[in-house]
């Protein structure tokens, strides 16, 4: 299989310039590792016109979007192509408003399928982080008069970040959680969901990491400005002048999900092979996710 690389738009379109070149890489990802009926679970089958499958078992005929996150795209494969290329690709965020008039789609539709591959961008929290690992917290949002620090009472959006460095202290890998307040109990997932017990963990001074020592490796030394957690700031940094490129307001609601999709970029990033190529095997592995469930899931 000819796996796309590179960043161009043009290279992008001269190789899938339709829904059925679409359809045909779709289908390579989808069955690369052989064909299991998800109706009867028989492995026997053969290729059909469409870039379709059949079961010799029930005679079921399986679509190559069937049971992926394209699953009934109402506006065309290549169009959710080009946003799935536009979403990783690009160093910018694009609105659904942007993304909307570039692929003649309504506005309402592009923000739910986009919603759809922030949430295939999750992590499958399999590859914990195991060597140094700075914690910090951080907030998203405006200046406010009187509120410094980790004011509790602040109306910005609170997160917890775990950046993961190699031995020459280059960045490797980053997760980001939305919290509510900077007690223990909220900055306890990330440590359970991203890191791996037998890590270096080093932290600021904050008292909400002292009952996770207990199990976790933790040192805490003071930040002095930044200056002990350079490669941590720096992050912090790239992640707020990125959601500053939004053109629309980001609610408590869905910042998890450009979080997600931050991190998914970052991590993504030191791949070989393209990081389309990547997204679009996440979005073959991803259940379908419909319209009237995408609220819920997202606020969940």
């Amino acid at each position: 299989m000819e796996v796309f690389e590179g960043q161009s738009i043009l290279n992008f379109i001269k190789e899938l310039p339709n829904d059925e070149a679409c359809k045909a890489y779709l289908s390579q990802i989808k069955w690369k590792d052989g064909f299991t009926c998800i109706k009867c679970g028989h492995t026997k089958g053969c290729e059909k016109s469409g870039y379709n499958y059949q079961c010799y078992g029930c005679q079921h005929v399986e679509s190559s979007t069937a049971n992926t996150l394209f699953h009934k795209v109402k506006f065309g494969l290549h169009k959710a192509f080009c946003i799935v290329f536009e979403m990783t690709t690009s160093s910018k965020s694009v609105s659904s408003i942007q993304m909307g008039k570039r692929f003649e789609i309504r506005q309402g539709t592009a923000w739910y399928f986009m919603q759809k591959v922030r949430k295939a961008m999750q992590s499958s929290q399999k590859y914990p982080l195991s060597e140094l690992v700075h914690v910090d917290e951080f907030t998203v949002g405006g200046k406010e008069e009187g509120k410094q620090g980790r004011s509790y009472d602040s109306k910005k959006k609170k997160a917890v970040i775990a950046v993961e460095l190699n031995q020459k202290h280059q960045i490797k890998r980053v997760y980001v959680k939305s919290i509510d307040d900077y007690s223990s109990k909220s900055l306890t997932p990330i440590f359970e969901e991203h890191i791996s017990k037998s890590a270096q963990i080093v932290t600021d001074k904050w008292r909400g990491y002292e009952p996770l020592k207990k199990v976790y490796n933790i040192e805490q030394k003071l930040s002095d400005q930044g200056k002990n957690f350079k490669e941590l700031h720096i992050v912090i940094m790239q992640l707020k002048s990125w959601i500053r490129t939004i053109p629309t307001h980001v609610s408590k609601w869905h910042i998890q999900a450009y979080f997600d999709e931050f991190c998914f970029r970052i991590n993504r990033s030191q791949f070989k092979t393209s990081i389309f190529h990547k997204s679009i095997e996440r979005m073959v592995n991803a259940k379908p996710i419909y319209q009237k469930n995408i609220k819920q899931i997202l606020s969940a």
